[in-house]
């Protein structure tokens, strides 16, 4: 017999493959339910409507970030932790386009609201850029500012590329605009330098 936390995630696992290749306009609870082998009233036990079962794959694309961040934004040069997690944003960005869209560009009721919700760190995934800010402030390596602030111009710059990279703005290739993301990344850190 099927426990209800594997029918859950076999739900959840083909909801994204259909996300991962259609966007979130292609999660439906029959689309899903087909892909399973299942009733789509079967998944209505597991998430009570479309939103809840969206919301949780949001939920799951920000706490993976936040593992990869966090694994990769420990130790002590404080500089590269920084240049490191905003290359994982960009890595998410373009290997999960439609769950990068979905988690950090589309407009959701349930999306964290800058200063508030940053400042009670209910963000899973800004908190880890947060911590090493502040670690940089605190080593020197950046000048004494408001953390959250500098991590949304972190955030802002970073995002802003990404953003113009797959609207096609840039005329790189992948390879190149990474050059590119890194070299800017650098020139923003240098003019926050203490």
């Amino acid at each position: 017999m099927t426990r209800p936390a594997d029918t859950a995630s076999r739900i959840l696992r083909a909801a994204q493959a259909l996300f991962d290749r259609e966007g979130a306009a292609g999660v439906s609870m029959r689309r899903v339910a087909a892909a399973i082998g299942m009733t789509p009233m079967a998944i209505y036990r597991h998430f009570p409507n479309r939103e809840a079962l969206l919301k949780r794959m949001s939920d799951d694309s920000f706490d993976a970030i936040a593992r990869h961040w966090h694994a990769r934004g420990s130790g002590s040069d404080v500089r590269a932790r920084l240049l490191a997690v905003q290359r994982i944003y960009l890595d998410f960005a373009l290997a999960h386009p439609h769950r990068f869209d979905h988690a950090f560009s589309t407009p959701r009721s349930d999306a964290r609201r800058f200063p508030e919700d940053f400042h009670a760190r209910l963000s899973p995934t800004l908190n880890v850029v947060a911590d090493a800010v502040e670690d940089a402030m605190g080593a020197g390596v950046l000048r004494k500012d408001d953390v959250w602030d500098v991590t949304m111009t972190l955030w802002a710059h970073t995002h802003g590329l990404i953003a113009l990279y797959r609207a096609g703005r840039f005329s790189y290739d992948e390879a190149a605009f990474r050059r590119y993301y890194d070299a800017s990344l650098q020139r923003l850190l240098t003019g926050l330098q203490a």
